[in-house]
């Protein structure tokens, strides 16, 4: 073996002596620190712009029909919104959804590559249970917007409820991966890889895993307030 090799020998089996758990394990702090700022970005931005228009949180709380309780872990990160909560609080606000999480004032277009996908935010609840998904912007920094495009994936709930979400606007829901359950009102259907729903945002609405599984769906929210 050359001098040069013998001088790198002995690096060469430092890193290799660090077991592979423990890179991946590095790996998967670092994740859920990103993923930690994330969240209490959104509920850092709710405060700011709450404060900012001189509102309190009853004052928010008569707005948008959510308890004082509610917003309080909110902005605690005790709880993450879910996106028809960040609508109504948008309009409640009189603020575009993206000034949520930060945006510049934008431009006429935007391309989003496959990397640049913004993750906005993973919905549970305070008690632990989890209701769970996470959604990714795809039309973050487009200026004057008035859809909201996103890459949501819906995980299983370890409790099923029947709570659902009403707020200004439409949506529209195209199947990517997985069994998605809607209810709509009284209806309730079941939609597979390929399929499609468009609905006002102001009937009772609520989607969900339709088995164990996780399902991946692009969600357009619509509403004049954004």
């Amino acid at each position: 073996m050359s001098k040069v090799g013998q001088a790198f020998r002995p690096a060469f089996r430092k890193a290799k002596a660090l077991p592979y758990t423990t890179i991946w394990f590095r790996g998967k702090i670092m994740e859920e620190e990103k993923r930690e700022f994330e969240e209490v970005r959104v509920g850092e931005r709710i405060k700011e712009l709450r404060e900012k228009k001189g509102l309190s949180l009853k004052d928010l709380a008569d707005l948008t029909g959510f308890s004082t309780a509610l917003l309080s872990q909110m902005e605690n990160h005790l709880v993450s919104p879910s996106l028809g909560t960040i609508i109504k609080l948008a309009g409640a606000l009189n603020v575009k959804v993206g000034d949520f999480w930060g945006e510049t004032e934008g431009e006429p277009y935007t391309i989003v590559r496959k990397d640049e996908r913004k993750k906005v935010s993973r919905f549970a609840s305070k008690d632990g249970v989890k209701y769970g998904y996470s959604y990714e912007s795809l039309g973050f920094d487009k200026k004057d917007r008035h859809m909201e495009p996103f890459i949501v994936t819906l995980e299983p709930a370890t409790v099923k409820t029947a709570k659902t979400s009403v707020h200004e606007g439409e949506e529209f829901i195209f199947v990517l991966e997985g069994e998605m359950e809607v209810v709509l009102g009284n209806h309730t259907d079941v939609l597979y890889p390929g399929d499609s729903i468009y609905y006002d945002s102001t009937i009772p609405h609520k989607v969900q895993c339709h088995h164990d599984k996780n399902t991946r769906i692009l969600a357009v929210l619509y509403t004049s307030s954004t």
